[in-house]
This record gives structure tokens, C-alpha cells and sequence, in this order.
């Protein structure tokens, strides 16, 4: 199972404000025991909206608009995310539940979110065999 903590952002994330020395150093703790577990997918800080590209469909089967940021609900951005996979989801949350205050000022706020096993997307044998060999594809090409 696999699954994303979506560290939400801040009014100091979005002013660019990077973290402290104090609070780097106890973020890649956290990560090098979640590389030591086995269950680090993937884990990065984004920048800060003003950097963003927002793509929207505002009419179905219509043409995609963009949107420069910077975007003004902080609350809905997103300033980081770790992906990991686990056994169970009360794996995630203990795995959640261990990583420092994202901000260190205590107004961080992580939101954990499981993410869809594409085979659990359809039940149509082509659309599965086709993501099967996309899914291979990736794989290979990681390897290089």
C-alpha cells in the first residue's frame, strides 16, 4: 500500500521563508529511517506557489487554461510530500505521526492520503494489461 503525507503549506512557505538548520537536520533523520525501514518512496519540499502553474478544464472536452501563481488559498497548497509504502495504513499513520513539525513552529499540518493501485482504476482487461506495460516501461527506464 502506498501512501503520500501531503505537508500543507504556510504564509512563511509561500513568502520563500526555507526552513532552519535545526529543522533540515531532524527532517533527514526521519528520512534515513524511513530509507532504513525500506519504505521511502520519494520525499521533496516544492517551492513556493509564485513558482506554479496552475492548469485547469473549465469546459469539458475543451481547451486546458493556465494560471501563473502565485495562488492565494495557502491552506490548499501543498509545500512538500513523502511517499512511502507500507503493509497497512496504520503503518502510514504511525510512519505520519513520527515526522517532526514540518515548519517547526507548530503550524504544520501533514494530511495522509493512500494512493490508488492502477490496477484498482479499472476492471477492463485491456486497460489493465495496457498500465501493466506502461508500469514495466517505467521500470526499465529507472534502471536505465
Amino acid at each position: 500500500m502506498r501512501f503520500m503525507m501531503i505537508v500543507k503549506a504556510t504564509e512563511d512557505t509561500e513568502a520563500g521563508v526555507m526552513p532552519s538548520q535545526e529543522l533540515l537536520e531532524a527532517m533527514q533523520r526521519y528520512n534515513e529511517e524511513l530509507v532504513k525501514a525500506g519504505v521511502l518512496l520519494a520525499a521533496d519540499g516544492l517551492m513556493a506557489s509564485s513558482n506554479a502553474i496552475r492548469i485547469s478544464y473549465p469546459e469539458p472536452g475543451g481547451k486546458p487554461k493556465i494560471t501563473d501563481g502565485p495562488f492565494t488559498e495557502v491552506k490548499e497548497i501543498i509545500a512538500g510530500y513523502t511517499l512511502i509504502e507500507v503493509k497497512s495504513r496504520e503503518e502510514a499513520i504511525e510512519w505520519a505521526m513520527r515526522m517532526p513539525d514540518p515548519h517547526g513552529n507548530g503550524a504544520g499540518q501533514i494530511e495522509l492520503r493512500q494512493v490508488f493501485d492502477p490496477m484498482e482504476l479499472s476492471d477492463n482487461p485491456e486497460t489493465k494489461a495496457k498500465e501493466a506495460a506502461l508500469r514495466e516501461q517505467l521500470e526499465q527506464n529507472s534502471k536505465g
